[in-house]
């Protein structure tokens, strides 16, 4: 009786353990939300002030990627987990690596909202505007999928990495444009599309996220995958 009683309290404390994991990354996948939403509002509206908001707040993000991390090395150390319990802790040491990253485009964002350059250059930012919000509604859906573990969802939002992609070749052939037009511009113009450089790097970490989803629920590694074949794999 012992034994199972104790064996219960050790199973007791590693799912307490793998419960406060999962909590923290979708806690960390919160906070780079907001990140995201911020540097977009800042380079709208060309606030500096909320855009070094946005650039002093990067260090939380790495903290928490760094905590995590830690904590999933030291979780397979010591209960030396198997199966499903293991491809959870693969999956959310995968998944903070690509939030820390997003983290860092949005600071890439807001750096841009802090060029003075761009305060006659309005027009060139409706475009990177609405490509933005299509990226933050894409990452808010892809943490709802990871929070549910929800692989078919996953496979869906995984369409929408393509969608940006195309948002995002739109945006680079209507800069070019403008700098033949006006090569006075190209400073300027550089600084925007660095910033929808980084708003399409959103979508490709979105897409890996989705893919770690994948690889949890079904046990299958689906990178490098095209959509039709992750498709069958959900279905067999």
């Amino acid at each position: 009786m012992e034994n199972k009683s104790l064996n219960k309290h050790i199973s007791g404390q590693f799912n307490a353990e793998l419960e406060d994991i999962r909590n923290r990354v979708l806690a960390m996948g919160g906070l780079v939300e907001r990140q995201l939403e911020e540097s977009l509002d800042a380079l709208a509206s060309l606030d500096a002030e909320l855009a070094q908001k946005v650039i002093d707040g990067d260090h939380r993000v790495n903290g928490m990627e760094v905590s995590i991390d830690e904590e999933c090395t030291r979780i397979i150390a010591k209960r030396q987990p198997a199966a499903s319990d293991l491809r959870l802790i693969i999956t959310i040491g995968k998944t903070i690596t690509d939030l820390e990253r997003i983290g860092d485009a949005c600071v890439r964002i807001a750096k841009a909202a802090l060029d003075k350059r761009l305060n006659n250059q309005q027009p060139l930012l409706v475009s990177i505007e609405n490509m933005g919000r299509h990226a933050t509604r894409t990452l808010h859906a892809t943490l709802d999928a990871l929070a549910r573990m929800d692989a078919d969802n996953a496979l869906e939002l995984h369409k929408e990495d393509a969608k940006l992609d195309k948002e995002y070749e739109g945006i680079i052939r209507q800069l070019m444009t403008y700098m033949m037009e006006d090569p006075r511009s190209i400073p300027a113009v550089l600084d925007v599309l660095w910033a929808a450089r980084a708003v399409e790097r959103v979508g490709d970490r979105c897409k890996n996220i989705c893919e770690y989803i994948i690889f949890f629920v079904k046990g299958k590694d689906v990178r490098h995958t095209s959509y039709e074949d992750m498709e069958k794999d959900l279905n067999m």
